[in-house]
């Protein structure tokens, strides 16, 4: 698992894509903090951290997710990647926690503004620790949900549009049924920015990515035991 983690962190950074993902997010994060921070002169981060997961995440995990197996099952080396020593669960592991890194570099490199308005104001440090987990846990579930939608493809383009129209459609959706709130990540995130750790919440985004991941598994596994 470590040797296909380090692989796909390596391949992040050294093409444009980790750079890009990260750029993005600062750049959100920094227009969310001129918004909802400059403006109206407040210290409360948990607004900023809600407007950026709802948005910026569905720019950034398209561009983390839509090329881990699409890529492979279209140059043809998805075939030499199944066929090595290595299982099919330590791979989809592997390239999991590669795109959780890149994430977690951007929350680590969030942490500025914080130390930024700590100068000016006093900020609540448990609760911007609960409301960057929260992030991290929609995050996680919005990958398993791009991988899941990387492996049903060899088409990066199809793969990004399926896993934005996944992210989106509650939105919309909840206002036909109640039962689609349980899908909503940023609904499941609601809680965390108060500083409240939500145990039905976190359970769900956690049931989501491993449901997720289960199901890219079993679905490699297959086309594994057909070639």
């Amino acid at each position: 698992m470590w040797a296909i983690y380090k692989k796909e962190l390596k391949t992040y950074f050294l093409s444009p894509i980790g750079y890009v993902a990260i750029g993005i997010f600062m750049v959100m994060y920094s227009i969310f903090f001129y918004l909802t921070t400059i403006t109206y002169g407040s210290v409360f981060m948990g607004d900023l951290y809600y407007a950026t997961a709802r948005y910026g995440l569905l720019l950034i995990i398209p561009l983390l997710t839509m090329r881990i197996f699409a890529e492979e099952r279209k140059n043809g080396t998805e075939q030499l990647l199944l066929t090595s020593p290595r299982s099919v669960t330590s791979i989809v592991l592997g390239k999991f926690l590669a795109a959780v890194t890149v994430i977690l570099i951007t929350l680590i490199l969030s942490i500025i503004y914080p130390i930024i308005i700590s100068f000016f104001g006093t900020v609540n440090i448990p609760t911007l620790i609960v409301t960057i987990i929260g992030f991290l846990l929609v995050a996680m579930a919005a990958i398993s949900i791009g991988m899941l939608a990387s492996s049903i493809t060899e088409n990066q383009i199809i793969s990004a549009i399926i896993t934005i129209v996944v992210l989106v459609a509650p939105w919309f959706l909840v206002d036909i049924s109640s039962i689609f709130s349980s899908v909503d990540l940023i609904d499941k995130f609601l809680k965390f920015p108060s500083g409240l750790i939500s145990v039905s919440d976190t359970v769900c985004l956690l049931s989501i990515t491993i449901m997720c991941l289960l199901i890219t598994i079993v679905l490699i596994k297959r086309r594994q035991a057909v070639k």
